[in-house]
């Protein structure tokens, strides 16, 4: 019997910072079925041509490298990740990928009713959807086409098939402030964890609004308004991301978690990077800056290139963001181009 071949050992996928880089965000499209406000300007976006639009196979090749490099966590986004054709089948590939522990997707849900059952099938752990407000007629203002009654569906049929749920919520002073407590008892209820993040400031700035920020603090207190002063919590299976969580009382089941991009910065710990649809490797989300893993691969490059690449950004990531709350410090790229 031949001996059993071991894979080589790589060093770990470091920053200049310390850094380690264990979690991988990919946009799958730049197309959304939505249209929220403070995702894409009123005017739409330029598309790119869909022959620039990584292919699955090109894809699981991408993962296969970072998770040769420490990656463990893949998080599939948009655009609206479902609908691109055939999903199922690339959470199946990338589930199957040595290394990798978990694929979880970020969606507005809309699709969820139908693909809920094939997505767990094939090995999709999580979903975040996104849910801004729990009034129709709000919902459908700020998601300029969204139908909430189908986005809660989908949420019931996520749980039913098995997956964890949690709930994105961008807070707006103005619209949803007066809703958080309710949006917690909701997804406390349903069994999903909410989340709330911060306004940032992205497309230069355009999209956002200083005067309609909510901040981590005040968000804190509309929950402890309703249900009583909040602690922090720590759970292994919420550290994976920048959401820090708090909970009334100290209560796990009960917990709610907060992005806190402008008012209590989390960029010394971060540990991800995000992947465009079009194979640009983006180090920070708040710099358009990239490196274009793309090119490597349609030119011919092999493996070792692609590492060689994802190591040289990594070099150049910075320590942090420069988002400031007067919505300067914003790059042009749009929210729905890079998948938040």
């Amino acid at each position: 019997m031949a001996p059993a071949v071991s894979l080589p050992v790589l060093p770990p996928l470091v920053d200049a910072h310390a850094r380690r880089v264990t979690y991988l965000r990919v946009s799958l499209t730049d197309r959304c079925n939505y249209r929220c406000t403070y995702c894409m300007p009123p005017e739409g976006v330029d598309l790119v041509p869909r022959q620039d639009v990584l292919a699955f196979e090109e894809i699981a090749r991408i993962v296969r490298v970072f998770a040769g490099l420490g990656v463990r966590r893949v998080r599939l986004t948009g655009g609206e990740p479902t609908i691109r054709k055939g999903l199922p089948e690339l959470v199946s590939r990338l589930t199957a990928i040595e290394g990798i522990e978990s694929v979880v997707m970020t969606t507005n849900g809309h699709r969820l009713p139908e693909l809920a059952k094939p997505l767990a099938r094939a090995g999709l752990a999580e979903v975040n959807v996104s849910v801004d407000t729990l009034r129709a007629d709000k919902f459908a203002a700020i998601t300029r086409r969204g139908d909430l009654d189908r986005v809660l569906a989908g949420i019931d049929a996520a749980r039913a098939a098995g997956m964890r749920v949690k709930l994105n919520t961008v807070a707006l002073r103005g619209f949803n402030d007066d809703e958080i407590a309710d949006l917690c008892a909701y997804g406390w209820r349903v069994g999903a964890v909410p989340r709330f993040i911060e306004h940032m400031p992205m497309s230069d700035g355009r999209l956002y609004a200083p005067g309609r920020e909510l901040s981590a603090a005040a968000i804190r207190a509309a929950v402890a308004g309703r249900f009583g002063p909040v602690e922090r919590v720590i759970d292994r299976g919420d550290a994976t991301g920048p959401a820090r969580y708090w909970a009334p009382g100290g209560d796990r089941a009960r917990r709610f978690g907060i992005i806190s991009a402008m008012t209590e910065h989390f960029c010394d710990t971060c540990n991800r990077v995000r992947l465009s649809a079009v194979g640009e490797l983006h180090t920070c989300l708040a710099y358009d800056d990239a490196v274009n893993l793309r090119a490597i691969l349609r030119g011919g490059g092999g493996d070792d290139a692609v590492r060689d690449a994802i190591r040289a950004a990594l070099a150049g990531k910075r320590a942090g963001h420069d988002f400031r709350r007067s919505g300067h410090g914003a790059p042009s790229k749009h929210m729905i181009s890079i998948g938040g």
